[in-house]
């Protein structure tokens, strides 16, 4: 399914992993001879695959020491030590994709490699039962349209949901896209999704992944074979939840000068990778890529995608939602829209939720 970044959601963990079916995992003790087997396994794992040898080779280095001075000693269980181990690699590492995971039910593929047909049924069924990603679909008073996109699944599997939730809102006057909430995904999707706001014929190069087990740069453009168009405004809400695939989204938003950022800065994790197994029924998500923005020539590792308007993300949709009612207010010329327009300004103001009437019965 080619290179990812890190779905952080729960619901995907096990997917992500290849696991085909999973019971809820236990907690066994852990002990000395298996602690250093899967130390020894990260080390290689790390100096094969992770994306900045040079970082590999340290971070590994340090496991090592911190291991003959006992720092894992205390660790009595498998998830106590996955835990630790992902603490360290993720202060060694300067790394926040990087994690150990106790997963002994977990059964793994070749990186890269196209999945099973019994595996790609499992995978959709649970993108499907997950909503495509999309928490919420809504058109707000004063005709401003909302979604609420939590991942980026397989684009084979949510490319339809993302054209048929943006074709919902194709007649409204500005768009909120909320990514407060979204943990990352498929690079693939993440352009897919934005090929929706630009116009056709209008082909924007938005991300290059560099991959070091291949030594290879792949692009990604906006694709031509979407067909529903949204070029009215779009503001795109962030908060420090918001991570890898879902930052992506965010910073091409913000490079291509197409959708204002409302919100908190950022997670700040740009490196894209797999899961490898460690033994003893231990698994870790290594980096083996990066992004590189076609634009900035750099990322968002570690420092997170910063908002054009900077407010607490509880705060971010009614930013959003004031600033665009307020441009419809300035633009509107029909007195009476204009003053029903005001009437739901003051209430977004206020912080007050719309009242529901119904008509009477016949």
């Amino acid at each position: 399914m080619g290179p990812r970044y890190l779905l952080i959601s729960a619901l995907l963990f096990g997917l992500a992993l290849g696991a085909v079916a999973q019971s809820a995992p236990t907690d066994p003790p852990i002990t000395a001879a298996a602690k250093a087997d899967v130390i020894q396994a990260l080390g290689q794992k790390l100096k094969s695959n992770y994306v900045f040898p040079d970082v590999a080779e340290r971070t590994s280095a340090a496991l090592d020491a911190n291991s003959t001075k006992g720092s894992y000693a205390n660790a009595n269980t498998s998830k106590e030590f996955a835990k630790l181990l992902t603490n360290d690699l993720r202060t060694l590492g300067n790394d926040r994709h990087l994690v150990v995971r106790y997963a002994p039910d977990a059964t793994f593929e070749t990186p890269g490699a196209t999945p099973s047909p019994h595996q790609l049924a499992k995978i959709r069924e649970e993108v499907t039962r997950d909503g495509f990603g999309i928490a919420r679909v809504e058109r707000l008073p004063g005709n401003v349209g909302y979604l609420d996109l939590r991942g980026f699944g397989p684009t084979e599997m949510v490319g339809d949901a993302y054209t048929s939730a943006v074709a919902l809102l194709a007649g409204t006057d500005a768009l909120i896209l909320d990514l407060r909430r979204n943990g990352g995904g498929e690079p693939a999707s993440v352009a897919w999704l934005m090929s929706h706001f630009f116009a056709e014929g209008d082909e924007r190069h938005i991300n290059d992944i560099y991959e070091r087990t291949k030594d290879q740069t792949r692009q990604y453009w906006t694709s031509a074979s979407v067909k529903t168009r949204y070029l009215k405004p779009v503001y795109v809400l962030v908060s420090g939840y918001t991570f890898s695939g879902g930052e992506e989204c965010a910073y091409d938003f913000q490079t291509q000068k197409r959708g204002t950022l409302v919100g908190e800065t950022t997670g700040g994790g740009a490196n894209p990778g797999d899961f490898v197994a460690l033994g003893h029924g231990f698994a870790a998500f290594i980096p083996d890529g990066r992004a590189i923005n076609p634009i900035t020539k750099t990322n968002w590792e570690h420092v997170g995608v910063k908002p054009d308007v900077t407010v607490p993300a509880a705060k971010a949709q009614q930013t959003a939602y004031a600033e665009i009612l307020r441009t419809l207010i300035a633009e509107e010329k029909d007195s009476e829209a204009r003053q029903e327009l005001n009437r739901i300004l003051a209430r977004v103001e206020k912080g007050d939720s719309e009242k529901v009437e119904y008509p009477a019965g016949r």
